[in-house]
């Protein structure tokens, strides 16, 4: 019954993950990982697909094995949400937003930095 829906985020997810490649406020990683949640609930094809995906694949299975971020993601995230916040400072971005993100980012990135980092390969 709930199989289309999941579908429809799954997909949305997929195309917010894919946008996020290429825009820089977007995250890639967390749509990514919500659209295998879904596929794996409404499309075991569009599941298998996303977790042998080159570039996808490998972040896939080290979060749903080990509930693991790999250093090098999480250097890009907190890199990323640090670049974000500067450039708020240089825009001249509202005061409010700038306080949002001052508490939003630093607990995003501990909650990223605090995972593990997966099984060490030889």
């Amino acid at each position: 019954m709930f199989r289309p829906l999941w579908l429809v985020i799954g997909l949305t997810s997929l195309a917010l993950g894919i946008a996020g490649i290429v825009l820089p406020l977007v995250p890639t990683t967390p749509f990514v990982l919500l659209a295998a949640y879904c596929f794996a609930r409404s499309s075991p094809r569009l599941h298998d697909w996303l977790i042998t995906h080159r570039a996808f694949g490998p972040l896939i299975r080290n979060w749903e094995q080990h509930r693991a971020i790999a250093p090098r993601a999480k250097l890009l995230a907190v890199t990323s949400m640090v670049a974000v916040f500067g450039m708020s400072f240089l825009v001249g971005a509202p005061e409010r937003v700038i306080m949002i993100q001052a508490v939003i980012l630093p607990l995003t990135a501990l909650a990223i930095i605090t995972r593990p980092s997966g099984p060490k390969t030889p």
